[in-house]
């Protein structure tokens, strides 16, 4: 699905990004979760987007052309607890303009961990994004870390506290950088939602 990936810009605000009327897609995250991991798995190149050991790498709007026809968007992470007060302050700033006023934004994938249970500060980005009408899918992260019967035990555990408060999900996949579990589920779906805006 992904032939070429090229790296165009880092901005830092949605001011800054690409004047382009390409359709975006973006990534974000709490801090660690396996998200540029996940980009260069999609893109077939390890070393496209910075990966990281420590939280917190990704600062910028990083915008990357996808066989020329698409973007894909780089997320600052949220949450990211070492960063100071008014860093983390500029963060949700940058990700909450971007999210609202990029018009280019087709769709937001929104990264947990599969291993952990639902997180306050994922719930409240995703209530968030709801309340705003943002589109955006959710990707589990990390698949390969957990046994099949757990992974669907805790992939089910979250969609169940989401319907506490939604009536319907949005699309949810789940993924392993390492395995390429759910890559082409991935890329086939926003294929998919390419060929519905030339239509």
């Amino acid at each position: 699905m992904v032939k070429t990936a090229t790296y165009v810009i880092s901005s830092p605000d949605v001011k800054d990004c690409p004047q382009s009327t390409l359709p975006e897609y973006a990534f974000i995250g709490r801090s660690n979760v396996g998200k540029s991991s996940l980009i260069n798995m999609l893109c077939h190149n390890p070393k496209l987007a910075k990966t990281s050991q420590k939280p917190g790498k990704t600062l910028l709007i990083n915008h990357f052309l996808i066989n020329g026809e698409w973007h894909l968007v780089d997320l600052p992470g949220y949450g990211y607890a070492q960063a100071g007060q008014k860093q983390r302050e500029a963060l949700k700033k940058m990700i909450e303009r971007y999210c609202l006023y990029r018009e280019q934004l087709v769709c937001l994938f929104v990264l947990i961990d599969c291993r952990h249970e639902p997180q306050k500060i994922d719930l409240e980005f995703i209530n968030w994004l709801g309340e705003n009408g943002v589109p955006f899918a959710i990707v589990f992260t990390k698949g390969d870390k957990l046994g099949k019967v757990r992974l669907k035990e805790n992939v089910e555990a979250y969609k169940t506290r989401l319907l506490e408060e939604w009536e319907e999900l949005p699309p949810v996949f789940v993924t392993s950088a390492e395995t390429k579990l759910g890559g082409e589920e991935l890329t086939a779906y926003i294929e998919e939602l390419n060929d519905s805006i030339k239509s």
